[in-house]
């Protein structure tokens, strides 16, 4: 009842929207070189790293593999922290990174940097390779959006249903994201315990549906009017939420929307004719109509009249077997939700935004490359003592804590080097003040907050 009730309708990005996992989507080789060649060579750098992009850039070349069949893997491979890799294949060496990194070591033409722009404000992240001093070229990695998921969100509204896409990604990648997949109102940079405190402000201007898949997302899919977890995604959410898409697609949105609709509108038919029935049979069967019509009834035909209303009742019930999910013909527009005002509000300045609860600790860390790494610093963060939620930005290099306790630096510093990211030292906060107070660690050389 509640579904066919919803008026807004809030999307997780990353595994909702998005299939969760990088993958590449171009290949910009440098002048001289193929798109095979820069694959292949690619492949031999990323074998032996283990972050995701290169698990992409691999997963990519493997799938057409030829390839990676003429280059063995790389020798003396190392990573080198806020920069990229290197290592020796067949001898030579060679180098994976970003744009300001690659630019240290060859110069990089107009067309790839016009390419690398464009890249970027796609929501992809561009990693470029080069090989002894010559560039190789750009192979672009990005969490694609699934494929049914413009459909979806079309679908949606024309069911007159406001959408709105929920992300701790940077404006940017959100945008672009929301773009490819249809979706113009968009709030980004949210913490993950902010997710339940923006489902509560939408909830201002009708009922709101929360689609999510992560441990994140559960205190939203708790506070929505109806939660829907991906099947797929984490347990924790699949508990929280009042519908679960036991097929990973969000296609199926829409169609629990419209299945609540057609169920609510067989409901009140069902009303109808069973109160129809009693309205008439009941007086005649008590014979008020007598002196007036001289109208009786036979208890025969008392029974049979029932009968025939369950018959119908039943029957009509029934009808709903018929019913086609996924037919978005017959949707009729709902009254749209005006959350124009409201979606205002989660556009103020930093400075004026409601804090979490808990102390915020800012943290400069080296090693980010994109926004997978903003979600891989999160993670390792959030599961310290005393974490109440985290949040990186790869291109400030600034992580943000909320925190009950403050953590031990080392311990902080161990956590993100398990990671393969380094720990420079706190970071002043939005006013360019050190973070909350704070000495200075001799043995480390660090700052670390005071407890």
């Amino acid at each position: 009842e509640s579904a066919g009730k919803v008026e807004i309708v809030a999307l997780d990005k990353t595994g909702t929207i998005t299939s969760g996992e990088p993958k590449v989507t171009d290949l910009k080789p440098a002048a001289g070189h193929t798109e095979e060649e820069l694959l292949r060579k690619a492949w031999a750098l990323e074998k032996k790293s283990e972050h995701p992009l290169a698990k992409a850039v691999v997963a990519e070349a493997e799938k057409r593999q030829g390839t990676v069949l003429c280059l063995p893997e790389a020798e003396e491979f190392g990573a080198l922290p806020g920069n990229g890799l290197e290592a020796r294949s067949g001898g030579r060496l060679m180098h994976a990174g970003s744009g300001k990194f690659i630019r240290t070591l060859t110069s990089v033409g107009a067309d790839l940097s016009q390419a690398e722009e464009e890249l970027a404000n796609q929501g992809k992240t561009p990693l470029f390779f080069e090989e002894e001093g010559e560039l190789l070229g750009i192979i672009a990695v990005a969490d694609v959006i699934k494929e049914d998921s413009p459909e979806a969100v079309r679908q949606l509204k024309n069911m007159g249903i406001d959408v709105v896409m929920l992300t701790g990604d940077n404006e940017r990648t959100a945008r672009a994201i929301g773009a490819q997949a249809g979706v113009t109102d968009v709030i980004a940079g949210v913490l993950p315990e902010g997710k339940e405190a923006e489902i509560r402000k939408l909830q201002q201007r009708g009922k709101v549906a929360m689609v999510g898949d992560g441990i994140n997302d559960a205190p939203a899919l708790t506070r929505a009017d109806i939660g829907i977890a991906i099947g797929a995604g984490a347990d924790v959410a699949v508990d929280a939420a009042d519908v679960v898409l036991m097929k990973n697609r969000l296609t199926d949105v829409p169609a629990a929307i419209r299945l609540s609709r057609a169920t609510l509108r067989n409901i009140r038919q069902n009303l109808f004719w069973a109160f129809i029935y009693n309205s008439i049979g009941i007086p005649l069967a008590a014979g008020c109509f007598i002196r007036l019509f001289g109208w009786t009834l036979n208890p025969m035909f008392g029974a049979a009249a029932m009968s025939l209303s369950s018959f119908s009742v039943v029957s009509n019930a029934l009808r709903l077997n018929w019913f086609r999910l996924y037919d978005a013909g017959r949707d009729r527009k709902a009254e749209e939700a005006d959350i124009s005002d409201v979606l205002a509000r989660f556009r103020v300045k930093d400075s004026e935004a409601a804090s979490p609860p808990g102390t915020e600790l800012r943290l400069e860390i080296e090693g980010m490359m994109c926004e997978h790494c903003e979600a891989r610093v999160a993670k390792a963060l959030e599961k310290l003592p005393g974490v109440l939620s985290a949040s990186a930005d790869w291109q400030t290099g600034i992580a943000v804590l909320w925190v009950s306790q403050p953590p031990e630096l080392a311990v902080i510093k161990q956590a993100l080097e398990e990671e393969d990211y380094l720990l420079k030292g706190l970071a002043s906060d939005r006013t360019g003040k050190a973070s909350a107070g704070e000495d200075t660690d001799a043995n480390s050389g660090l700052t670390k907050p005071a407890v």
